[in-house]
């Protein structure tokens, strides 16, 4: 550092001032005493009279120590002209080969990105149920094309679950920014490339769009239960609440219907695959008629496509009939009442007691058109979670307004509140997001305390780590748990309790049915989201309602609350943040479907058929703990085989599919890579190859 502030602070000098006019010889030592004392008296004398008559020196300016040196500056340009020059020789060198890897496989990236948005478009508040299945097509072409790598599928994967997530989810990022969301969309988004790496190794094998839906419910499933619990938001079942094969749900649950629709989509792809194989092969037999090409392998995936077609339209009578009703099932009126907040966000409950005002002012409302018989007396009321932002067994402001609502109306409500954890650290107090059964004139009495609590919305998890990621963390509620049977009595109907995220994991309201549950209610607080997340939740429970054969009851604070028949179709249903109530009749139905009964089961075949098959695939491909070099591991490219064509001409054999994903040859002559992947057959659907 001082060297450095020295040289800053030099004068320039030119070299010519540093040559003096004269030299003096130095003088003798061993010269006359007498001599050298009069030189130095006579060099004393000189120096005193330079002194007087020299002017006064000038003061040089001080230079800035901000400033840098000429120097300095010119090294640091030249440090950084050289840097910038060898960046750019190393990207220029690496373009033509990032550019040759890229050009063929442009096509299967842009298939991946349509895909996705198709999966996307399924979903409300789009809606088009077919548009999975055209997804599902183009992935799975993706996937089965011959030069496509199991690393090439893992990538393809993840870019169909990215176009798939990103659109799906905004309503995360709607108030917390778009960190979040994106981070939500790309963790889910490493399921389908998980998918998409083993479709690639068990494509050769017989039955193949078979195992592609098999891994498919496994990766759902998987989804379902990591991380933190899962999230099972955007199974491909949920798209299809509006949907023909929606009946499938009540035989084997969300898995049977997410695998169903997958194997459709597989199935029209081999299907396009056998007739291009045909249809190529016959244009090179010619006019030879011992040459012709074999019939299209299309009867297996003809098979599957119609096995699920015709279980969905078995079933779907049944669905019907139960939407209409038998006749002999009990009927009650029930209302759903949707108070709506003051403002939309994170805020929602900042004033005391707003939010529930509001719902006690739209209860004191039904009760007045009841009164005047504008409306049936409901045997019940549902309130939405949160309907009351205080605690009200400790406030007694807030118990007085909700009997108030409850006298008026003469009969109990179903409230949702937060309630204080006894026993908790007064420095880190716990909360049990709840609902409570409220009687007129006695009060409190049966309770649901919410099993299934959402991460980083009721909970922090790993907060040593996520309150350093994002200053959003430290908002995080501090919910726990509390298992339960998940049903509630009200007015003597046991009625199956799924608080808001609870309805889109299968065992919370199976776990209610199964305990005797004749209605399902969806208490939510959407008030931190938008219309957009609000339509999809309604969509989880119209499958919920046939799965399960209940009416379903979905009451939102700012909705949309609706009331859902066991087919469903939509009731009745509320605008998105707007008062207003619902007071309609259902039936009690004690039925427990075949999904209620067995889908667990179905699931657990699932993920064990997952399984196998891989290990199946890996001994197929010739992949084993003993394996070497010399041999081909199956995860990588291996030599297209080829065996003597017609009039002399080299053509491939209908050997296993040829991975020349990540073929060096293929990025070194990009002509020879387009003829071998224009000459790789498809997969064989039967799975019988040459060896």
């Amino acid at each position: 550092m001082a060297r450095h502030w020295s040289a800053r602070r030099a004068r320039h000098i030119d070299a010519d001032q540093l040559k003096p006019e004269t030299q003096e010889p130095n003088p003798d030592p061993h010269a006359d005493p007498d001599r050298r004392a009069d030189a130095v008296a006579d060099n004393d004398a000189d120096a005193a009279e330079a002194s007087a008559d020299a002017p006064e020196p000038v003061q040089e300016p001080t230079v800035p120590q901000t400033a840098a040196s000429p120097s300095v500056i010119a090294r640091l340009g030249a440090a950084a002209r050289w840097s910038l020059a060898a960046a750019g020789t190393a990207v220029g060198a690496r373009l033509p080969g990032v550019w040759a890897a890229l050009r063929p496989r442009l096509t299967r990236l842009g298939a991946s990105v349509a895909a996705g948005l198709l999966m996307y478009a399924s979903f409300p508040p789009i809606d088009w149920w077919w548009a999975a299945v055209l997804s599902i097509a183009l992935l799975t072409w993706v996937v089965v094309y011959p030069a496509t790598s199991p690393a090439g599928g893992l990538g393809y994967g993840f870019v169909f679950g990215m176009w798939f997530y990103v659109p799906l989810l905004p309503w995360i990022g709607t108030l917390v920014g778009p960190m979040p969301w994106l981070v939500l969309a790309t963790t889910s988004a490493l399921f389908p490339a998980v998918f998409g790496l083993f479709a690639v190794l068990v494509r050769g094998l017989r039955g193949w769009p078979i195992w592609f839906a098999v891994l498919w419910g496994a990766q759902e499933w998987l989804k379902s239960i990591v991380p933190f619990g899962g999230f099972p938001w955007g199974s491909v079942a949920f798209g299809q609440a509006d949907g023909p094969l929606l009946p499938l749900v009540q035989l084997g649950g969300v898995a049977l219907l997410s695998t169903g629709v997958v194997l459709i989509g597989c199935s029209f792809t081999a299907i396009a695959f056998e007739i291009e194989k045909w249809w190529r092969t016959g244009q090179r037999a010619g006019d030879d008629a011992s040459a012709a090409a074999k019939p299209p392998a299309v009867v297996l995936p003809g098979v599957c496509i119609c096995l699920v077609l015709f279980t969905a339209v078995i079933v779907w009578p049944q669905v019907r009939h139960a939407g209409a009703g038998s006749g002999g099932e009990p009927t009650i009126t029930v209302a759903v009442v949707q108070g709506n907040v003051p403002r939309l966000g994170l805020d929602f409950n900042s004033q005391r007691r707003v939010v529930l005002d509001n719902h006690v002012h739209e209860t004191l409302q039904l009760a007045e058109d009841v009164r005047a018989g504008l409306a049936p007396q409901p045997q019940f009321v549902i309130w939405p979670e949160d309907s009351s932002d205080i605690d009200p067994l400790v406030n007694p402001d807030a118990a007085q307004q909700i009997s108030k609502a409850a006298l008026a109306i003469g009969a109990p409500i179903l409230v949702g509140t937060v309630l204080d954890v006894p026993g908790s650290r007064q420095d880190k107090p716990e909360f049990t997001n709840t609902v409570i059964v409220w009687n007129p004139g006695t009060g409190p009495a049966d309770r649901h305390d919410k099993e299934i609590v959402q991460p980083f919305g009721e909970y922090l998890p790993m907060p040593w780590l996520f309150q350093h990621l994002s200053g959003y963390a430290n908002r995080a509620g501090n919910f726990v748990p509390r298992a339960g049977s998940g049903v509630v009595r009200i007015a003597g109907v046991p009625v199956g309790v799924s608080t808001c995220w609870e309805v889109i994991f299968d065992r919370a309201p199976r776990k209610a049915v199964r305990n005797g549950a004749q209605l399902l209610a969806v208490p939510s607080n959407n008030a931190t989201f938008n219309q957009t997340m609000s339509e999809q939740q309604l969509a989880f429970g119209k499958v919920r309602a046939v799965e399960h054969d209940r009416y379903v009851l979905v009451a939102g604070t700012t909705g949309i609350s609706a009331v859902i028949a066991p087919d469903g179709g939509e009731l009745v249903r509320t605008d998105f943040f707007a008062p207003a109530y619902l007071d309609t009749q259902v039936r009690l139905k004690t039925r427990l479907t075949p999904a209620t009964r067995w889908a667990p089961i179905l699931q657990w075949v699932l993920v064990g058929a997952a399984g196998a098959v891989i290990l199946v695939a890996i001994r197929h491909n010739g992949w084993s703990p003993g394996w070497s070099p010399g041999r081909s591991p199956g995860w990588l490219p291996r030599p297209t085989r080829r065996r003597s064509g017609p009039a002399g001409r080299s053509e491939e054999s209908d050997g296993p599919l040829v991975d020349s994903d990540v073929s060096g040859a293929a990025l070194r002559n990009e002509s020879e890579t387009d003829l071998a992947t224009a000459k790789d057959p498809p997969p064989d659907v039967g799975g019988h190859h040459s060896t």
